[in-house]
């Protein structure tokens, strides 16, 4: 995949995953099938989730725990890959 279709694809892909109060404890295994099915899975980080912290790190941490890569993060979401 060139690096502008990577970049499009990643612009034009909807959120499916919402990490909310539970943290990122709640959506570990979503996240896990979710990248068995697809390369990339855009995750928004509402408020209640991040909780002093950035969106940025909680992605980065929620990443570490499937063995995945944060490839973008704008704002209050991330797109990860395996």
């Amino acid at each position: 995949m060139s690096s502008d279709t990577r970049r499009e694809t990643i612009q034009t892909l909807d959120v499916t995953l919402w990490v909310g109060k539970g943290g990122i404890e709640a959506v570990t295994d979503e996240l896990k099938g979710q990248l068995e099915e697809r390369q990339f899975v855009k995750v928004k980080f509402h408020r209640s989730a991040r909780a002093g912290t950035d969106t940025e790190s909680l992605a980065i941490e929620l990443a570490d725990r499937v063995s995945a890569t944060v490839v973008d993060t704008r704002g209050h979401v991330a797109v990860i890959e395996r």
